[in-house]
């Protein structure tokens, strides 16, 4: 067995310091927060998921329906409005912190959704016939935006280093 023994006398009010800071990791969670929030908009700017691929491209019959409809969008699914995008937000503790998009349809960018996956409406019909109509009308694929790239990684090893460090 092997003792260690330090005679300096800073050492033992560094590690006092140190489990204070441990204690409560909200400041730097904040900070974490903020970097993957602003991460994943700039990369749904792009229209890129977090592993670097491109989202799936929209239908041509969705580029059709919104052409029919008047809609106007940015060059990237997900951009249609900006909408979901300036939705994205943050919870930061002491022990963690978490960030997601409270839009009505993030999940279902997120992980995609398959053709009436939420149902029927009917819809306006002609004389005896009202259509049922899917929700929703076409299979819609996964385009994560939510995730933790290999640019996030090192942002977030070097903001906790940088916390550990210069927080004394």
């Amino acid at each position: 067995m092997y003792t260690l023994k330090f005679n300096e006398d800073g050492f033992e009010l560094r590690l006092k310091q140190l489990e204070t800071q441990l204690s409560d990791l909200s400041p730097v969670m904040q900070d974490l927060g903020e970097l993957l929030v602003q991460s994943t908009q700039d990369r749904m700017l792009k229209g890129q998921q977090p592993d670097g691929k491109p989202f799936a491209p929209r239908s041509q019959n969705t580029l059709e329906r919104y052409a029919a409809r008047g809609f106007r969008f940015g060059p990237q699914p997900l951009n249609k409005s900006g909408e979901m995008r300036q939705q994205l937000h943050y919870q930061a503790s002491a022990a963690g912190v978490s960030w997601g998009s409270n839009a009505i349809q993030a999940a279902v960018m997120q992980f995609g959704a398959q053709k009436g996956a939420f149902g029927t409406y009917e819809g306006k019909g002609f004389g005896d016939t009202t259509p049922k109509i899917s929700i929703p009308w076409g299979n819609i694929p996964a385009r994560p935006f939510l995730g933790v790239s290999e640019g996030d990684r090192s942002a977030i090893v070097e903001e906790l280093e940088d916390w550990l460090y210069n927080n004394r």
